[in-house]
């Protein structure tokens, strides 16, 4: 009977069935069309050059056909018959040009007037009107070779007419005259024939000259050649803005700042070496007029060419506004007259620039301030350093003046206005600390430019005619980007607009866009610090994220301010070179008042003062050792000011708040401490070894300070400071050895007291061990003993007691790491020197020793007492042993010891298994040995 399935069953069968066929199906069609593939003759190929089966897709015309394997690369073709046109024509206009030059200077002496005119005439006017018939025949590479010729022949035309026709006229004033001409020439040329690329950047190029060479050839002055370098900049940018065609335009900008940067010398050297304010006014006017005129490019030009345009016209307008009151200063104050105008410049947030220009400004704001203050470096340099050269020769007597205890060369007259630079950047950023909302206010017009959901954030750079009809509006020639939604209003979403919004564009970003804020932000920007900053910065723009936020700004201004602060009161000491004690106590309030800044802050609650404190400690620690090298020159002067210093530490250790900072104090306190006790030995008149033993008192006070505070962050530092005050007690004994016997025995007695405590144990122990051997050896070698045994044993015994406690402890404990070491310390030693030593004594003593440590280790199954007691025995033994046998073998006949050497080999080899089962027992039986 046969078996119908269910519906449910048979239809899913045929599902699987039909599938399969279809999948069968598939995999024959597939076939199929690679067979006609393979069958069907291969088409042309598209484009020279391009192979797409090289990529492992089928060839143009064969769909399915077989790929070339990966990486395949066709052969090389002949050169494209275009590349051969090229190479043809620059070689036929180069021969043209070569023949034109010969011609123009070999044969045109023996034509007539009438012959050369005809020549010049025919030969220009071919070269001048051929690439116009050329490009309406589409022979662009041939007209642009004969274009080139023709530049050439104008050239040669204006050389030929100044020789034959005005050989009596000035060469300046007829070369600016014929480059004119020849500009003027070849730009008419380039626009009437707009397809060739070489006649419109010639004529930018033959335009840079007119007006140099002729105001050199009117023999003019100085300020007229700049102004003629400034105009022919001027006309550059105005090619580079709104010329035609990218080669010339790139050659404007090239030439463009050439010029601009030459006429920008010129100004500021007469403006610089100028006799009076009147005499800077005029260089000032040319120096102003260069800076609109990089302003006014500004507009217009991409974003990092506007950035340098504003760059450019700050230092110029510091330069002319400032050279005018620095004319009439001393040459030394003339500096402040430059920093007045630098920092005049910051006015620019409130103008309507646009922002990249702005931003320029400002940096070269910030740049002729910085140039500013690194003229104070190396006075600086020289009262932090200068007394270092008091190390030579301590407590000589306090000198006359500061200057004379810095021992520098300086000339101190010519930095009189060095302090007052320092001062009022430290006050200019101590207001801006104090006052830091209201500057953010201040610059909230510049910043809206570019904030997330302003309607001009996109646009950097971009004109007031950026629209969305205009040409370039929105594009990177422009300097912008598309605005979503604008209308095509003039100057909508432009950077000059102050961020005016495109209609249609929101004024927010929708959620989840990159520039979104943060949930929970209140809108306030990155710069003014605070929440409502912290939470825009977090959440703004990828761009926005990577500035620092604005607590981090002012914590900067703080800390600036407090850098150069004690910079201008130091520098002031030694400009006006008060006394020395003067000097010495200034610097020492200094540091109190750093110190009292790093222990408070300024203004704890307020954002950003992190930073104030940590550059304030730097500065103390900077100002304490240069207040200290300095009260070297006197004992009274030293002693009062490491004492000051030591107290001023450790008060501000005692007010700071657990961490860093407090154990830096700390150390500080215990180092000014430590040069205490070694002034203490020097006014006792102790020689240096004599005072060591002295200088251990700050480590012992600091090994008892330790024990009091126990796990404190701050013991260790301090407890690490004493180990070096220790360690150069030790170097200072180093010349007499029963002193440095007892520095080393003192040492230990530290570290053993240290090692008292749990914490401290695991270092500690071994340290006060090894310098009490450390001792032990010092002071034998000072008594000249030389026996090995008087400086092993010392190590030997206790090594020995320290294993047998380990051993008692943890009886599983291996001999060789309790008794190893020990027994090592003093066998081999003594071993070494027993083989060398004439005398039975030694010797005797060993194998005695060597023997009971054997007979120990056997009965106690302790393998190293075995092992080293038995090799050392056997080795004495033989060392004993060996002149007997050397004698026993001179007397036996030759034969003998081959003989026996061969018996006790065939022994051996007859117990050879036994003497294997014996071996095995002997490590076995070692091995169970501890």
């Amino acid at each position: 009977m046969e078996h119908v399935p269910p519906p449910a069953e048979e239809l899913a069968r045929l599902d699987r069935e039909l599938a399969e066929l279809d999948a069968r199906r598939a995999q024959l069609l597939t076939r199929r069309a690679w067979l006609l593939a393979a069958l069907r003759p291969p088409a042309p190929t598209a484009a020279p050059g391009w192979n797409p089966s090289a990529w492992g897709a089928p060839a143009a015309g064969r769909p399915g056909a077989p790929a070339q394997p990966w990486g395949y690369v066709p052969p090389k073709r002949p050169s494209a018959p275009r590349s051969a046109q090229n190479v043809l024509l620059t070689l036929g206009g180069l021969l043209l040009t070569v023949a034109a030059v010969a011609f123009t200077l070999v044969s045109w002496g023996s034509m007539g007037i009438g012959g050369r005119s005809a020549v010049l005439a025919a030969v220009t006017v071919g070269a001048l009107a051929a690439p116009a018939v050329l490009l309406r025949r589409g022979l662009t590479a041939t007209a642009e070779a004969l274009a080139a010729l023709a530049l050439v022949l104008t050239l040669l035309d204006a050389y030929a007419v100044h020789a034959v026709a005005a050989p009596d006229t000035d060469g300046l004033g007829f070369t600016a005259v014929a480059a004119a001409v020849l500009a003027a020439l070849w730009t008419a040329y380039g626009l009437a024939l707009g397809r060739l690329h070489l006649p419109l950047p010639a004529a930018v190029v033959l335009a840079q000259w007119p007006l140099l060479f002729g105001a050199w050839a009117a023999g003019a002055p100085a300020l007229v050649v700049g102004w003629a370098l400034l105009a022919t900049a001027v006309l550059d940018g105005a090619i580079a803005l709104w010329g035609k065609g990218t080669g010339a335009r790139v050659t404007a900008c090239v030439g463009g700042s050439v010029m601009a940067f030459s006429a920008l010398m010129v100004g500021l050297t007469l403006s610089v070496t100028a006799s009076g304010p009147l005499g800077a006014l005029a260089p000032g006017a040319l120096l102003l007029t260069a800076a609109a005129a990089a302003l006014a490019g500004a507009w217009r030009a991409p974003r990092g060419f506007a950035r340098a345009g504003g760059v450019v016209a700050g230092l110029a307008v510091v330069a002319a506004v400032g050279g005018v009151p620095a004319a009439a200063v001393p040459e030394d104050w003339a500096v402040l007259a430059y920093l007045s105008a630098g920092l005049a410049l910051t006015a620019v947030v409130r103008t309507g620039l646009p922002r990249n220009a702005v931003l320029g400004v400002l940096v070269a704001s910030a740049a002729v301030v910085a140039g500013a203050l690194a003229g104070a470096l190396p006075g600086l340099a020289a009262v932090l350093l200068g007394p270092v050269t008091l190390l030579s020769d301590v407590w000589a007597g306090s000198p006359e003046g500061f200057r004379a205890a810095l021992g520098s060369t300086l000339p101190w007259t010519g930095l009189a206005a060095t302090p007052v630079v320092l001062a009022v950047s430290a006050g200019l950023l101590g207001a801006a600390y104090r006052w830091w909302p209201s500057l953010a206010r201040i610059a909230a017009p510049l910043i809206a430019r570019e904030e997330p959901g302003s309607g001009g954030a996109a646009a950097y750079g971009a004109g007031p005619a950026s629209s969305a009809g205009a040409p370039g509006a929105g594009t990177p020639e422009a300097g912008g980007a598309a605005v979503p939604g604008a209308g095509g209003e003039p100057g909508a979403g432009t950077a000059g607009t102050g961020g005016t919004q495109a209609p249609g564009a929101s004024g927010a970003e929708a959620p989840g866009a990159p520039g979104a804020a943060a949930p929970g932000a209140s809108g306030g920007p990155w710069y003014a610090g605070g929440r409502a900053g912290a939470a825009w910065f977090a959440g703004g723009a990828p761009a926005a994220r990577r500035r620092p936020s604005g607590a981090a700004l002012r914590g900067a201004a703080g800390a600036g301010a407090a850098v150069l602060g004690w910079g201008a009161l130091l520098l002031a000491g030694a400009v006006l070179d008060v006394p020395y004690a003067v000097a010495v106590a200034g610097e020492t309030a200094l540091v109190a008042g750093l110190l009292a800044l790093a222990v408070r802050g300024t203004g704890s609650g307020r954002e950003g003062s992190a930073a104030v404190p940590v550059t304030a400690l730097v500065a103390a620690l900077a100002g304490a050792v240069s207040a200290g090298l300095l009260s070297l020159a006197s004992e009274g002067a030293s002693y009062a000011v490491f004492g000051a210093l030591a107290a001023l530490f450790a008060g501000a250790a005692v007010r700071a708040g657990a961490g860093v900072e407090r154990a830096v104090f700390a150390v500080a306190s215990t180092v000014g401490c430590t040069v205490l006790t070694g002034f203490a030995g020097r006014s006792l008149g102790l020689a240096p070894h004599e005072a060591a033993p002295l200088m251990l008192l700050v480590p012992a006070l600091t090994v008892l300070f330790g024990a009091r505070l126990r796990r404190n962050p701050v013991a260790l530092p301090v407890e690490l400071t004493g180990a070096l005050g220790a360690l150069v007690a030790v170097g200072l004994a180093v010349p007499d050895a029963p002193f440095l016997a007892l520095v080393l025995a003192l040492c230990g007695v530290l570290a053993a007291g240290a090692a008292v405590r749990p914490e401290r144990r695991p270092v500690a122990a071994y340290l006060a061990a090894a310098l009490f051997v450390l001792a032990t050896w010092v002071r034998l070698a000072a008594s000249e003993v030389s026996f090995p045994e008087a400086y092993t044993l010392p190590v030997t015994v206790p090594a020995l007691v320290v294993g047998f406690l380990r051993r008692r402890k943890d009886p599983e404990a291996s001999s060789w790491t309790a008794y190893g070491p020990g027994l090592a310390a003093t066998l081999l030693p003594s071993l070494a020197v027993a083989w060398t030593d004439p005398d039975w004594q030694r010797p005797l003593l060993l194998g005695v020793s060597a023997l009971v440590i054997t007979l120990l280790g056997a009965r106690y199954r302790l393998q190293a007492l075995l092992l080293l007691g038995g090799a050392v025995l056997a080795l004495d033994g033989l060392h004993e042993l060996a002149p007997y046998v050397v004698q026993v073998a001179g007397a036996l006949p030759r034969w003998l010891p081959p003989a026996l050497a061969g018996l006790l080999l065939l022994v051996v080899g007859a117990t050879y298994e036994q003497r294997l089962r014996d071996a095995r027992r002997l490590k076995d039986a070692l091995g169970r040995m501890r």
